[in-house]
C-alpha cells in the first residue's frame, strides 16, 4: 500500500485507481499519525510537513520507496534510507517553472512599484513620478545554485537583454548564448541582482551571512526562494540596514511556522516587515496548479508507476 501524506493531483490518484494500487490519502497526515500506519507502507508520499527520521524508517519493515513531491530532501535521512535499501526520488523537474516565474514576478513587482501602487490607488492616491520605475534590461543577474530552479530562472531572464552569471560549486559546463559560468566572487563584484537557488544542506545552512553581504559591490536586490536558512536573517537586517543591498524579495524564512516563534524570531520577523524594499510571500513560489499535476507526473515516473 502506498501512504500520501501530502496533496497530489488527482492524476496522481487516477493512476494508481487504474494500475490496480492501493493507497491510502490523507494529506493531512502528520508524524505521530503515520507513525502508527508505516508498518503498512510499501511506498511514502511526503512534503515538507513530515520529517522522515530514522526511527520513522525503521519502523516501515516493508517500504521500497519515498516520493517527495517538489525540490529539497533535507527533512528526509536520505542516507540512512537508503542504507536499507529504499529508493528516495523528488520532483524538482515539476515546479522549478513556477518557481522561476514567481522569483520573476518578484523582481518585476520591485523594480516597477506593483504592490506600493496598487496599494496607493486602493486610497485614491495617483503617484506616477513617485512610482517612476526600472527596468530588468540591462541589469547583470547572477545565479547561485544552477540546478532545475537556477536553469529555469535563467531561461525567463534570457528574453530580457540582461547578463546573466550562473554559479554552482557541483556543476561546470552549463554555459551557453545567454548564461555565463562564474564564480562567487564576480557575482558579488558585478551583479545587480543575485538569486539564490540551492539545496538546504550543512554546507549551505547561512551561505548568505555577513561575510557574504560584506563582499557586495553593488548594493543588488536578493532573492531567495529556495529555503529560508540558505540566509542568515540577522545578517539580513544588518545589510538592509547598512545600505549594503537595495532589497531582499523572500519567498521563504528560516522559521515560516509563524506561531512557534521566540521573541527573537518575532522581532526578526517584524523588523524585516517594516522595511519598504523587503517583500516576503508564504512559500509560494513552487504552488501552481501546473506544478501540482507535473510534480505528480514525474514522480510516477521515477518510481516507475508509469
Amino acid at each position: 500500500m502506498i501512504l500520501i501524506t501530502a496533496p497530489v493531483h488527482h492524476f496522481f490518484l487516477d493512476t494508481l485507481s487504474e494500475k490496480g494500487i492501493d493507497f491510502l490519502y490523507e494529506p493531512t497526515m502528520r508524524y505521530p499519525q503515520l507513525l502508527e500506519k508505516i508498518e503498512l507502507a510499501t511506498g511514502l508520499v511526503v512534503s515538507t510537513q513530515i520529517n522522515v527520521d530514522k526511527n520513522l524508517i525503521d519502523k516501515a519493515i516493508h517500504l521500497r520507496w519515498i516520493g517527495r513531491l517538489g525540490s529539497g530532501m533535507e527533512h528526509i535521512d536520505v542516507a540512512y534510507a537508503k542504507s536499507k535499501n529504499i529508493i528516495c526520488e523528488s520532483s524538482p523537474e515539476g515546479n522549478c517553472n513556477a518557481v522561476a516565474e514567481h522569483a520573476l514576478g518578484l523582481l518585476l513587482n520591485f523594480y516597477r512599484n506593483i504592490n506600493t501602487s496598487i496599494v496607493q490607488v486602493k486610497h485614491k492616491q495617483w503617484l506616477r513620478e513617485e512610482n517612476r520605475g526600472t527596468e530588468i534590461s540591462g541589469k547583470t543577474i547572477g545565479i547561485i545554485g544552477y540546478g532545475h530552479t537556477g536553469s529555469a530562472f535563467a531561461r525567463l531572464l534570457s528574453a530580457f537583454n540582461v547578463t546573466i552569471l550562473a554559479y554552482d560549486k557541483y556543476k561546470t559546463g552549463f554555459g551557453n548564448e545567454f548564461v555565463t559560468e562564474s564564480t562567487e566572487d564576480e557575482i558579488v563584484k558585478y551583479a545587480d541582482v543575485i538569486s539564490l537557488h540551492l539545496p538546504l544542506t550543512i554546507e549551505t545552512t547561512h551561505y548568505v551571512s555577513n561575510d557574504f553581504f560584506n563582499k557586495l559591490k553593488k548594493q543588488p536586490i536578493i532573492i531567495n526562494t529556495s529555503r529560508g536558512s540558505v540566509m542568515d536573517s540577522v545578517a539580513l537586517i544588518n545589510a538592509l540596514e547598512n545600505r549594503l543591498i537595495s532589497g531582499a524579495l523572500l519567498d521563504v524564512l528560516e522559521n515560516e511556522k509563524l506561531d512557534t516563534y521566540t521573541l527573537e524570531e518575532k522581532q526578526v520577523f517584524e523588523t524585516l516587515n517594516n522595511f519598504d524594499n523587503v517583500i516576503i510571500t508564504p512559500h509560494i513560489a513552487g504552488y501552481s496548479h501546473e506544478a501540482t499535476y507535473k510534480m505528480s507526473k514525474v514522480l510516477l515516473e521515477k518510481i516507475g508507476i508509469i
